[in-house]
């Protein structure tokens, strides 16, 4: 591809921004990406390999403190949109100074709470001529999308039904997992409730409860899977206008038992315990548990998988997703999530999402967002048939 003039700016140079770095240089035709992180060591060597792989010197590095908005801004000002790659509690104020900076912005989201929080920015974010879009990524993000292309394919939708997973091609037992993204991530995806609708009115159900439980036949080669509710619906309750809306979790059997027990005895909470004199946080003592048990290794063969299921009166629609790691080193999970962040800060960059915070199944064209992911290889498959 031809470079563009644009340039972007990825903060947080792990797995996921490495990955958008890349997405940025090979199908977007950047100008050029800056890598920021509080290491800069690792930006560095992000940098390094985006630059190799892309066979030209496309990518930069440099430190810079997430948490400081001043350093932020200087950072931000230069370039024609950012994705913000940092812990989600990062994300208000990578807002604020982006919208300081007159720089489009897009996130992976995380947490509903702060991404409510940042949608409230948007007079100031249209008033600078901002586009922010938070909730980017795999779930919430590219999923997100497939639901509103699904929608768009029947006249007068009114339920919905989104399953979507990150799993191991080849599952290993005890855990049958290997976890492609921050732990923190994957724990507040089972932490409290999730936001749903029912009778049309947005409800809270808790995450992981056993009542909602459901068992998925997805056929070969996965087979049955799992599924559960999981905070991964984020905006969806409040813009879709719709009947009903579940959104499920999907894993190998076994694992939602295995994390609610995990919850159950306390292990998500984040007040600290005194354990023999010492204050304990006991989310920290699980993650450090945790994360070594389930990180998947370099080169894990994983696998991103969707369903999407939208009814309404005469018609349903099916959308289906398979996503898997490509030739250049790049996971499924790190190709969907970092790919959709950066399909969104090109689209902000070249004028096609409006100024103002926008939820991200509003945000972009959901036809387009569809034809970008085929265009990168993924699996995309949909099916409108007639309901009696």
């Amino acid at each position: 591809m031809t470079p563009s003039t644009h340039s972007y700016a990825i903060l947080g140079a792990g797995r996921q921004g490495t990955a958008a770095a890349f997405d940025l240089v090979t199908f977007g035709g950047a100008g050029s990406v800056t890598l920021a992180d509080a290491d800069v060591a690792a930006a560095e060597k992000a940098a390094s390999r985006v630059n190799e792989l892309a066979g030209r010197d496309v990518a930069d590095s440099t430190a810079v403190d997430a948490s400081d908005e001043s350093a932020l801004r200087a950072f931000l000002e230069p370039a024609d949109a950012a994705v913000s790659a940092v812990p989600y509690g990062l994300n208000l104020g990578v807002t604020r100074a982006a919208i300081a900076a007159g720089t489009h912005v897009c996130d992976l989201g995380g947490n509903t709470a702060i991404v409510r929080q940042q949608l409230d920015l948007d007079d100031a974010a249209s008033a600078a001529g901002v586009c922010v879009v938070p909730d980017c990524g795999e779930a919430p993000g590219l999923a997100t999308n497939l639901v509103a292309y699904a929608i768009s394919l029947v006249d007068g939708a009114t339920d919905v039904v989104l399953y979507d997973g990150g799993l191991p091609q080849r599952p290993v037992p005890p855990w049958s997992y290997e976890l492609t993204f921050s732990v923190d991530g994957l724990t507040n995806e089972y932490d409290g409730a999730t936001t749903w609708v029912r009778e049309g009115r947005p409800v809270e159900v808790d995450c992981l409860d056993p009542a909602e439980y459901e068992l998925v036949d997805l056929g070969e080669p996965y087979g049955t899977l799992e599924a559960f509710p999981g905070n991964t619906s984020s905006t969806m309750p409040w813009t879709l206008g719709l009947r009903s809306l579940r959104s499920m979790i999907l894993r190998y059997p076994g694992h939602a038992a295995q994390f609610r027990a995990f919850r159950d005895l306390g292990l998500f909470e984040r007040e600290p315990v005194d354990v023999r004199g010492v204050p304990v946080a006991p989310r920290d003592l699980y993650h450090a548990l945790l994360d070594p048990r389930v990180r998947a290794p370099e080169g894990v063969r994983d696998v991103v998988l969707a369903r999407v299921i939208v009814t309404a009166p005469g018609a349903e629609a099916v959308v289906g997703l398979e996503v898997l790691p490509d030739d250049h080193g790049f996971n499924a999970m790190e190709r969907s999530t970092g790919g959709h962040a950066a399909i969104v800060a090109r689209m902000m960059a070249g004028g096609r999402v409006r100024p103002g915070a926008t939820p991200v199944e509003l945000a972009v064209d959901p036809a387009e967002m569809v034809a970008e992911g085929r265009r990168r290889g993924f699996r995309i498959t949909e099916e409108v048939r007639p309901r009696a």
